[in-house]
């Protein structure tokens, strides 16, 4: 049973599950809108609220932080720069997840993944 459990695996190993929580976080950064599965949705919402939380400071440390959660400098900079300081007043809620379809393929529910 998996009752309190603390994340969702996606079936994959930790490795493999930390660089797809990275990029998903990439991809919304610089699109601010993504669709992907339901349940990558819902536990790249604790990631990427993390980040914006941390990026809210502004200051050297926010970036060394964001940077090295997502190895990224165009994106670490937009998230600090531009995105975080909108939030500044905000107790957490960035994101916003709306179910859409079922993908055809393997009927696996989809959602969009926005920022607020």
């Amino acid at each position: 049973m998996r009752h309190k459990h603390g994340y969702r695996k996606l079936g994959r190993t930790s490795t493999h599950r930390g660089a797809l929580l990275k990029n998903l976080a990439i991809a919304i950064i610089k699109y601010e809108k993504i669709e992907t599965t339901l349940p990558k949705a819902k536990e790249l919402r604790g990631f990427i609220e993390k980040l914006i939380t941390r990026a809210g400071k502004g200051d050297f440390n926010a970036h060394r932080a964001v940077f090295a959660a997502l190895q990224d400098k165009e994106c670490t900079k937009k998230l600090v720069e531009e995105i975080a300081p909108k939030y500044v007043e905000r107790n957490g809620g960035y994101t916003r997840i709306i179910k859409t379809r079922t993908r055809r393929g393997d009927a696996a529910s989809m959602a969009f993944l926005e920022l607020v």
